[in-house]
């Protein structure tokens, strides 16, 4: 049997209740930028990406969308995690986060919220949501 090759992730696509403000939120986070609009039934994906295309995010309209914020408890996508080399990234994070809306709080739990940072066992951990709620974490390497 032929060993099949080990994948990388293209994208990470969210579904969104607002496209151009997590368009704009999103680019002003990240440092992604539209770069292309995928139609699809019922809507739209815009999709965002840095310069090299190392990162890329698809936001998704859906006309169908009925507005609820998202939560890790229902099925679908329970969070997305991003690597950073050190706890000092993730410090560096918090006041990025914070300058651009999300605030400081003793649990990430509403939207636009940031967690403090957690040192685990396994990693330092920032837990963040987006705008709809959608968990999005850092993770750097435990010391």
């Amino acid at each position: 049997m032929t060993a099949v090759t080990r994948p990388t992730l293209h994208h990470l696509a969210l579904t969104v209740t607002d496209l151009a403000s997590s368009v704009q939120w999103y680019g002003e986070v990240f440092g992604v930028h539209p770069v292309l609009d995928v139609p699809h039934q019922g809507g739209v994906g815009r999709i965002l990406a840095d310069a090299d295309r190392r990162l890329m995010i698809a936001l998704h309209h859906h006309d169908a969308n009925d507005g609820a914020l998202g939560h890790e408890t229902t099925t679908g996508l329970d969070h997305a995690g991003f690597a950073v080399p050190s706890r000092a990234d993730l410090e560096h994070w918090q006041d990025h986060l914070e300058a651009h809306g999300v605030v400081r709080a003793d649990v990430a739990d509403k939207p636009l919220t940031q967690s403090p940072i957690a040192d685990e066992p396994y990693a330092s951990v920032l837990v963040f949501r987006d705008r709809d709620n959608i968990q999005l974490e850092f993770f750097a390497p435990a010391h």
